[in-house]
């Protein structure tokens, strides 16, 4: 009976502390002293394109005092005139009352901004603050957006097989995109058959999700950057978060051509899409070719480039950290790659394909393999990359196929006295570069690319990518070491 009676009185106390406990917790706190916490003092968007929304960023709120607090109002200074946006408890607006924070606990309020354009060139800066009124107090949060008016290019043309585009450059029609306002493009922005689009110095090129540029059969891409003022193509988030962010936009997409009527890209920035170049014949054996110099090519999800029955003549291009092969050069072809640093040290899955692939072969409707000679000449040029083999051929008889690698440093595990097309070639030593984790692919000091280049290579190409001379020794890829200067 006793026992009984003890266990009564426990439940009864503890009940009793149970029920004061939960009081106290909701006892609110009118304390004109109390104040917020703040993960910040500024919640800051870097560079939103006009008319666009950018993404969310998040400003948490700290109750710090062990009672509940009431926020009478949370609101935006600007009103419904305000550019930005907020959300709080899942609910959208731009004014909240009485939003209950309890003690030693926090809210999460998202900002997002909108902004209207201001035919400017340059960009600007939009302000507002976010307005606390808790127990009499007022406290404020900046709030500041960089804004950018842009050009933008949007798809208006759909047709069964192909994807959503919008003819920027007509037949017959020579068009030019220029620095100033940035180009953003959503869909595809095609060249016409006999268009021309020249892009010129400085200009900025963004796409949007599976958004890409595209030269159909006979059309022309001209892109002039130059060393001061490069040309950049990549995707149309802006926030650091998305600096290297892979895959997304799609591809540059050349298609085969006229004789005397080359694809030219000369001092291109190319990052950050599925595949960086895809050159094919698509209509007929293309006449013209892709000449590339000067050019990034870098942080791909597919292929950095890949062509189709093509000729591309490149030199001083950095092809780099692509989720399958750097290069895929398949179904024949005419290729020269001098002075160019292809590695890849992709970062975010496991990588299966080499760096390099050649083939020499279409497939006919039987699944049978068509023969296509294939020409590759590779030299002053660093292939390398994490995995043993990285270099794939895949060849059949029936049709003249060559390739050379001159002066290269190569990652292979074929034993290259036994293949007379590896000439002067450096195995699987590491070139030493000064960043691979931060895309900087210059030659450090212990690089073994140094003073490896043949004068043969290098005469041609007197400066590499950087404008540093090569002259009268060179080294390996697209970057000359430059010593330190005391």
């Amino acid at each position: 009976m006793n026992r009984i009676f003890n266990f009564l009185i426990f439940f009864v106390i503890f009940t009793v502390f149970l029920s004061f406990s939960c009081r106290k917790q909701d006892v609110i706190n009118a304390d004109p002293s109390l104040k917020l916490g703040f993960s910040t003092d500024s919640v800051v968007f870097d560079t939103v394109f006009t008319s666009l929304g950018s993404s969310s960023r998040k400003l948490m709120i700290y109750n710090t005092n062990k009672d509940k607090l009431i926020i009478s109002k949370i609101s935006l200074l600007g009103k419904t005139e305000s550019v930005f946006r907020m959300n709080v408890n899942g609910q959208a607006g731009v004014s909240f009352a009485d939003i209950e924070i309890p003690g030693k606990d926090s809210l999460f309020v998202f900002v997002k901004v909108t902004i209207d354009p201001q035919n400017t060139d340059n960009p600007f800066v939009v302000e507002d603050d976010l307005v606390f009124n808790t127990n009499g107090n007022e406290q404020k949060v900046k709030l500041v957006a960089w804004g950018q008016d842009a050009i933008y290019i949007l798809a208006d043309t759909h047709i069964n097989g192909y994807p959503d585009f919008k003819i920027v450059a007509d037949s017959l029609e020579t068009v030019h995109w220029t620095a100033g306002k940035p180009y953003v493009v959503y869909g595809y922005a095609l060249i016409d058959s006999y268009g021309e689009l020249i892009i010129e110095e400085g200009t900025r090129v963004h796409f949007h999700d599976k958004s890409g540029l595209w030269a159909f059969s006979d059309g022309v891409l001209k892109v002039r950057g130059t060393k001061e003022n490069q040309v950049v193509f990549q995707g149309d988030r802006l926030e650091p978060d998305y600096r290297d962010v892979p895959g997304q936009w799609d591809r540059i997409w050349l298609m085969d051509g006229r004789q005397g009527f080359d694809h030219e890209i000369e001092y291109a920035i190319i990052r950050n899409g599925f595949i960086g170049i895809q050159a094919e014949s698509f209509l007929k054996p293309t006449a013209n070719s892709l000449k590339i110099s000067n050019t990034i090519i870098e942080n791909h999800t597919g292929i950095g480039i890949f062509s189709r029955l093509f000729a591309i003549d490149a030199s001083n291009v950095v092809i780099a950290n692509c989720g399958n092969y750097g290069m895929a050069l398949t179904t024949g072809g005419d290729y020269r790659f001098i002075h160019t640093t292809l590695v890849n040290n992709w970062p975010y899955s496991t990588r299966t394909t080499p760096a390099v692939l050649l083939n020499n072969f279409a497939m006919d409707s039987l699944n049978t393999p068509i023969p296509v000679p294939f020409n590759l000449v590779m030299g002053n040029s660093i292939l390398y990359g994490t995995n043993e083999e990285e270099i794939e051929t895949d060849f059949v008889a029936g049709a003249d196929s060559t390739y050379l690698f001159e002066n290269c440093i190569v990652k292979t595990k074929r034993n290259l006295a036994k293949f007379p097309w590896f000439v002067n070639c450096i195995k699987n030593q590491d070139p030493l570069m000064k960043d691979y984790e931060h895309f900087d692919f210059h030659l450090d000091t212990l690089s073994p690319a140094i003073a490896k280049g043949k004068a043969e290579y290098s005469n041609n190409f007197p400066t590499d990518l950087d404008g540093v001379s090569r002259i009268p020794i060179s080294d390996l890829g697209a970057y000359q070491f430059v010593p330190k200067s005391n």
